[in-house]
């Protein structure tokens, strides 16, 4: 009998993904294999064309770089949140929050205004007569890379607290009392006992960086152009529809593959992580 009301309660949802998100993406990538000139031939096309496949290790490097950037700037306030006072908590913790308030393109609108050759740093640098002339600072990696990290570094605080604030004291406290230094300490006992907040938060801003859209659009332009934007050419100006599903398809699988390394790394660090 508990059985079948566990069943039941889980019913619904389970349709309901398999409905809205397991067969759309497996049709999706079906469409991919139905082509003439052979079962992978869309696929062989994408990864012979030199301008797709570098759009590729791009979408790649930076989504790597947007996580791992990520991963310290978010660790580190992270901790420092989980270590505050109750009151003080609450309101650092609103301050982390308070971006994810503002949508993304308004956001990625705001890093126009600050990196623009008249922006807001271009002028600061000019008036304190650090430069002579004003930077191209927009349409290239690292505005893209600045950027998501400011969208996603919110994301990672929040999962990180929680997980931080999860860690007995005890258990530091026992660690410094059998005589071990806060360095040690802090790689021995508390950064094992975060992997599983650390691989959450890794997916959760790899899988954001890798397929966003607006973010390169907006900051990385046609120079920079990602998989994302990539994928909306594709389907919305050129409607190769065909094209867009293997792009989708070439996300997908590299996504799971992502999450699958990131989980294996987590079961070494941390065998009860997974």
């Amino acid at each position: 009998m508990n059985k079948f009301a566990k069943w039941g309660l889980t019913l619904p949802a389970t349709i309901a993904v398999v409905l809205l998100l397991v067969i759309p993406v497996l049709l999706t990538i079906a469409t991919t294999f139905g082509e003439p000139k052979g079962v992978f031939s869309t696929y062989t096309a994408f990864f012979n064309s030199g301008f797709r496949t570098n759009i590729l290790y791009r979408t790649l490097r930076i989504a790597l770089i947007t996580t791992a950037i990520s991963l310290v700037i978010g660790f580190l306030t992270a901790y420092v949140i989980a270590q505050m006072p109750g009151r003080l908590k609450s309101i650092a913790i609103i301050a982390a929050v308070f971006p994810l308030l503002t949508g993304v393109v308004v956001r990625s609108f705001a890093w126009l205004i600050i990196l623009g050759k008249n922006g807001i740093l271009n002028s600061s640098l000019l008036s304190l007569g650090i430069i002579s002339e004003p930077l191209s600072m927009l349409y290239t990696e690292g505005s893209v890379i600045v950027a998501m990290v400011y969208l996603f570094v919110p994301l990672m605080i929040l999962t990180l607290t929680g997980v931080l604030e999860g860690i007995p004291r005890d258990v530091v406290e026992a660690s410094a009392s059998l005589g071990a230094k806060p360095i040690a300490t802090f790689f021995q006992v508390i950064l094992p006992l975060a992997v599983p907040g650390l691989i959450v938060g890794a997916v959760l801003v790899f899988t954001g960086s890798f397929t966003s859209y607006a973010t390169p659009q907006l900051l990385g332009g046609e120079q920079m152009m990602m998989m994302g934007t990539l994928l909306y050419q594709r389907a919305m100006v050129t409607f190769d529809w065909v094209g867009a599903s293997t792009i989708a398809a070439i996300m997908v699988v590299i996504t799971i593959a992502i999450v699958s390394i990131m989980s294996r790394i987590a079961r070494r660090l941390n065998p009860m992580a997974v």
